[in-house]
């Protein structure tokens, strides 16, 4: 215990250099403001994509099924949906079941007219799914529910009802192409808009809107068919493993496809994104290790006759390399608890205050999330001091080569 005092007074002594010896004391610093802002950078890159995943994935949750059960190859649509959802309702860990259909539609509106997806949908089961549906923004699913109602209600994103100018309780225009014996008719359907929606993902709340599934096979002239069951199930992250058992249950006319593998390019991106981020901003802490090693190895030339008086006393070998690795050491726990507080404090006031804005269309989202997890902390501290470490080798292995009756022979 009395050696590693010894070792780590020495060490410290060192770092805090005389005034004759400035440069090394502005290495030093340099050296722990690099190991600090490589840190720093890390937590906040860090923050920032698992906020983008986090923040999508719970949107996508909040406007999406957890499978898709859909025809393998599109044809008819799904004639026998009523037994084949009762069939699902019975697959373990499966909450709720809804069926629905969707076609394009172009919706006319007082500012402007915009293709939409309009979905006809069992209310009552797909409010287990949709929060969305659920929690309304304004009005309400009443006239959704009510099959006499003349004009029929419908549902609208509160991104498209901002954009297209509709607002609640007045009338808008879907235009509907029909078949006929000389082709595709365009046939305007009259709705009333009954209840505004807002799911928190921007491509739902600006171009989805929802009917009564009895309403949408009039609309479409289709018979009682559905282009897709919706599935959810206790856990979402088990969606994939679950969706492979569905997919035994209905094939070989149907398949299931799960969350993941519906917006897999996104995720796929997202952690492309965060690889690619840690591997470059990783060159800041190597950075930082080039400039310990710079400043351990000008600081035996520096301390040649220091390091031969104390080997003359008794000094081991083993004691000289310690001191030069507690010096990094050092350099590397003092930058990392910089860059962890300064890291940590700017992803506090960044989420709390919504520093930074971004465009909802493009992104999904309003403004950049800061999520950071406690765990990254520890890893890149470990990662920082373990550089901080390495440099200190090559230095730490010259040191103990010098031969003190060498260097005290013309002292």
């Amino acid at each position: 215990m009395a050696a590693s005092r010894f070792e780590l007074f020495i060490a410290n002594r060192y770092l805090r250099a005389r005034r004759k010896e400035a440069v090394i004391s502005v290495i030093t610093a340099i050296s722990v403001v690099g190991v600090a802002a490589g840190v720093m950078a890390l937590v906040i890159a860090l923050a920032v994509t698992n906020g983008m995943h986090n923040t999508l994935q719970r949107n996508l949750l909040g406007a999406l099924a957890h499978i898709n059960v859909e025809e393998r190859q599109p044809l008819y649509g799904i004639e026998n949906w009523r037994d084949l959802a009762g069939r699902l309702r019975k697959v373990p860990h499966v909450t709720a079941v809804a069926p629905e259909l969707y076609e394009y539609v172009l919706l006319s509106a007082p500012l402007q007219s915009k293709g939409v997806q309009l979905k006809g949908i069992d209310i009552d089961s797909e409010e287990l799914i949709s929060p969305a549906l659920r929690h309304l923004k304004a009005g309400a699913l009443d006239r959704l529910k009510n099959p006499e109602a003349n004009p029929p209600g419908i549902l609208i994103g509160s991104r498209l009802a901002t954009d297209a100018g509709m607002l609640l309780n007045s009338r808008v225009s879907a235009l509907i192409l029909e078949p006929t014996p000389y082709g595709p008719d365009p046939v305007a359907h009259r709705f009333n808009v009954c209840g505004i929606f807002e799911s928190g993902f921007y491509d739902v709340d600006d171009g989805w809107t929802y009917t009564s599934l009895a309403t949408a096979q009039k609309a479409f002239s289709l018979p009682d068919v559905v282009n897709s069951i919706e599935v959810d199930v206790d856990n979402a992250d088990r969606a994939p493993e679950i969706a492979k058992e569905i997919d035994k249950l209905v094939a070989p006319r149907y398949t299931a496809t799960p969350w993941t593998e519906q917006n897999k390019s996104i995720f796929s991106a997202l952690r492309l994104e965060r690889i690619v981020t840690m591997i470059v901003i990783g060159l800041i802490l190597l950075v930082g290790a080039l400039n310990i090693l710079n400043l351990l190895v000008m600081m035996v030339m520096e301390k040649y006759r220091d390091i031969a008086i104390l080997m003359s006393m008794g000094a081991r070998q083993q004691q000289i390399r310690r001191i030069f690795m507690l010096q990094g050491v050092l350099i590397g726990a003092v930058g990392s608890a910089i860059g962890l507080t300064a890291g940590y404090t700017l992803c506090h006031f960044a989420e709390k205050y919504r520093l930074l804005r971004i465009d909802e269309s493009v992104y999904s989202m309003s403004f950049v999330p800061f999520e950071s997890r406690w765990t990254d902390g520890i890893w890149i501290a470990a990662a920082a001091i373990l550089v901080s470490f390495l440099a200190t080798l090559y230095p730490a292995r010259n040191a103990t080569r010098i031969a003190p009756a060498e260097v005290l022979r013309y002292e």
